[in-house]
């Protein structure tokens, strides 16, 4: 029996991610950028991880136009910040942006980031599959514990 897009969302609700913002920049060199919880290391050798992106986004084509992304790692009490890259309609150009080393934009005072080059797009149903390489990595606040997304709520390591 087939399982609907509402149960399957029930139960990955039961599963707690990170939340990440994945940024770009479009054909004019704006920045670009969104909340992303899917996200995962794929290999340490060579460095590979990979975000899942929807299909509808309008910024999609960027992603696959720039070749390269960035990933933000979003620490306690960055709610905020990723509730403004989550919204419909939201001005994806504006935030705290700095160019890294390999020209990606990236966000100010996360708890971590990477740039990546794009090694491969895949269809994922819905979803397109972007896999990139890792060619920078930096922690900026390796005191403090991640943003946590679990049952539909934002949720910090030490809630029960």
């Amino acid at each position: 029996m087939p399982v609907t897009p509402e149960e399957l969302r029930e139960v990955m609700g039961r599963f707690a991610t990170g939340v990440t913002i994945v940024t770009t920049e479009d054909k004019e060199g704006k920045p670009y950028g969104l909340t992303v919880n899917s996200f995962t290391s794929v290999s340490m050798t060579p460095p590979l991880v990979l975000v899942c992106l929807d299909n509808q986004l309008s910024g999609l084509a960027n992603f696959k136009e720039s070749g390269r992304f960035g990933v933000n790692i979003l620490a306690e009490g960055q709610t905020d910040l990723s509730d403004f890259f989550a919204l419909a309609g939201t001005d994806r150009s504006q935030g705290h942006y700095v160019t890294g080393e390999t020209g990606v934009p990236l966000l100010e005072g996360v708890l971590a980031r990477m740039e990546c080059e794009i090694v491969s797009l895949s269809p994922g149903g819905d979803h397109t599959i972007v896999l990139g390489e890792v060619k920078g990595t930096e922690v900026l606040q390796p005191d403090k514990g991640p943003l946590l997304y679990h049952g539909g709520r934002y949720k910090k390591l030490n809630e029960a």
